[in-house]
């Protein structure tokens, strides 16, 4: 019993001398300095870092801008925000449903995850940059034709995102479900789907929006 008693005695000790480490742990070390915390500084001390900003010159809708931009804004902000371009929505923000989609140097773009100031000289498209009512471009006038759009608000990257497709498939660019790589592209079902298939609209209105880029492309689906 005297060597049992020993070493519960030992493990008794162990297990309070590592509670009285970990209290004076979490208690404040008296006679040492401690770092203030921001409330506890005089007002005129309390400052916030200026943002970093720089000024980036580009062509929107075929107009020059140049502006000066927080370095964290991204395209999508500097349209809608600074711009006043709102036709670019903001849905997920994080490039997963394609309602921010814009067309850059030819290329359409997810504009949620691209900083405005990467694009010094770019030529941006948005979807105002296409047509305007009573000038429509062939693509939004399909949408319209087919009933390619339902609340409405996927409907600006998906046209954006269209007028890209049918660029590509007229440059040659294969897609994933392309049998010959080497091949021009036909504007396929398979095509059509497989190429937009990063533009999500919860309404569920894509057999009409796949109507209108093929009667545009001149395809048969």
């Amino acid at each position: 019993m005297g060597e049992l008693d020993d070493i519960n005695q030992t493990r008794r000790d162990v297990l309070i001398s590592g509670a009285l480490s970990a209290t004076a742990a979490a208690l404040p070390m008296v006679g040492h300095a401690q770092t203030p915390d921001a409330a506890a500084l005089p007002a005129g001390q309390v400052t916030t870092p200026a943002p970093v900003t720089n000024k980036v010159a580009l062509r929107v809708n075929g107009k020059p801008v140049e502006i000066e931009v927080d370095t964290r804004t991204t395209l999508l902000d500097l349209l809608r925000e600074r711009m006043h371009l709102t036709g670019t929505k903001k849905g997920c923000d994080q490039g997963q449903c394609g309602a921010c989609t814009v067309i850059v140097d030819g290329r359409r773009i997810n504009s949620c995850l691209s900083l405005a100031v990467m694009h010094e000289g770019s030529e941006v498209t948005t979807i105002e940059g296409l047509g305007q009512p009573g000038k429509l471009h062939p693509m939004q006038a399909a949408f319209v034709k087919h009933d390619g759009y339902q609340c409405g608000y996927c409907t600006p990257g998906q046209i954006c995102s269209a007028v890209a497709v049918l660029d590509e498939v007229k440059r040659g660019i294969p897609s994933h479900v392309s049998d010959d790589l080497n091949a021009k592209p036909l504007l396929s079902m398979a095509e059509i789907r497989e190429r937009m298939s990063g533009n999500i609209c919860r309404c569920g209105a894509y057999s009409n929006i796949v109507d209108a880029i093929v009667e545009v492309g001149g395809g048969k689906a």
